[in-house]
């Protein structure tokens, strides 16, 4: 199994990123994807996560409001729509799939089974 993220780059302030997360090798019928993001010299941190069929979601505090995680309910692929990002937003940024059903510790980075390699964001003020 492969996660793929993409769709960072540098953006200004206020501007908007949309990025893509989406699982290669096997078809998941139902899972939990969540992005985290790690800026330098930080630890990796959660961002949002969502469930197989969008019924659930949580976001860090920091992001509600601006950030939106959505999936394609046709295949294993989930988005993270940066709105009015902040300088403070720039990191690398992580999707991460939980093999499950059932909602769980979604906040917690050892409770994924897969996780991508990352794509940066670099926010501009």
């Amino acid at each position: 199994v492969q996660l793929q993220a993409s769709g960072g780059g540098s953006v200004q302030a206020g501007g908007s990123l949309r990025l893509s997360c989406g699982a290669f090798g096997r078809t998941f019928g139902r899972y939990v994807m969540g992005w985290f993001r790690q800026a330098p010299g930080k630890e990796r941190e959660f961002v949002a996560a969502i469930n197989w069929n969008g019924s659930s979601t949580k976001y860090v505090q920091s992001v509600k409001d601006r950030f939106t995680i959505s999936r394609d309910g046709r295949k294993t692929t989930t988005y993270l729509q940066l709105n009015s990002p902040q300088p403070e937003d720039t990191a690398v940024y992580y999707c991460a799939l939980k093999d499950s059903l059932d909602w769980g510790p979604v906040e917690t980075e050892t409770w994924y089974d897969y996780w991508g390699q990352g794509t940066q964001v670099t926010v501009s003020s």
